[in-house]
């Protein structure tokens, strides 16, 4: 997703506040769904700053990552965990939540996105823009709680800025010659 693209979507997020910070939680952790939805009051130190979407006992497949809180994030989860009644970060009506899929649905449709903007894609977009940003491989595999920095290198390096770019240099056969364009002989219409 583009800034633009995210920028909306928050917009519209808004008027469902668990949604909203659901959807604040996901783009700013990288953490999938099923992480957030699990995520307790307990795992978030506004002390440190930090997020910890680990659980003790491993009732899932996926890795998850301890991550830094950025200030954005920080302070929207003050102001809602004044509002909270439950031990769940995301709560409707003093319960954690299963599933956001119908509110967040919506949300999209009301942003005009593409059908094809489900919570995961978050998840995708908060990586894409870490690396597109210039944020070492390493960094941003730990951030998505990979196990090997080989695994997130094959699903994003190519959104790196200089991906492959000393491989452009080394077909770059102009190198070093002035370049003119010439008009071609013959005719001239096109």
């Amino acid at each position: 997703m583009t800034a633009i693209e995210i920028q909306a979507l928050l917009a519209e997020t808004q008027q469902t506040p668990h949604l909203h910070v659901a959807t604040v939680l996901m783009l700013s952790t990288a953490g999938r769904i099923g992480a957030i939805l699990e995520l307790t009051w307990d795992r978030v130190d506004f002390d440190t700053r930090t997020i910890d979407l680990r659980v003790k006992e491993k009732t899932h497949a996926k890795a998850r990552a301890f991550v830094p809180m950025n200030a954005g994030t920080t302070e929207l989860l003050k102001q809602w965990k004044g509002v909270g009644y439950s031990d769940f970060v995301v709560e409707y009506k003093g319960e954690g939540l299963k599933s956001i899929q119908n509110a967040f649905r919506k949300a999209v449709q009301r942003a005009k996105l593409p059908g094809k903007v489900t919570p995961h894609v978050l998840r995708h977009t908060a990586v894409v823009h870490m690396v597109a940003s210039g944020c070492e491989m390493a960094r941003v595999s730990q951030y998505l709680g990979h196990s090997s920095v080989k695994v997130t290198e094959e699903i994003y390096a190519r959104f790196a800025p200089d991906h492959l770019r000393k491989e452009a240099a080394a077909v770059d056969f102009l190198k070093g010659n002035a370049i003119a364009i010439k008009e071609p002989v013959g005719d001239s219409k096109h």
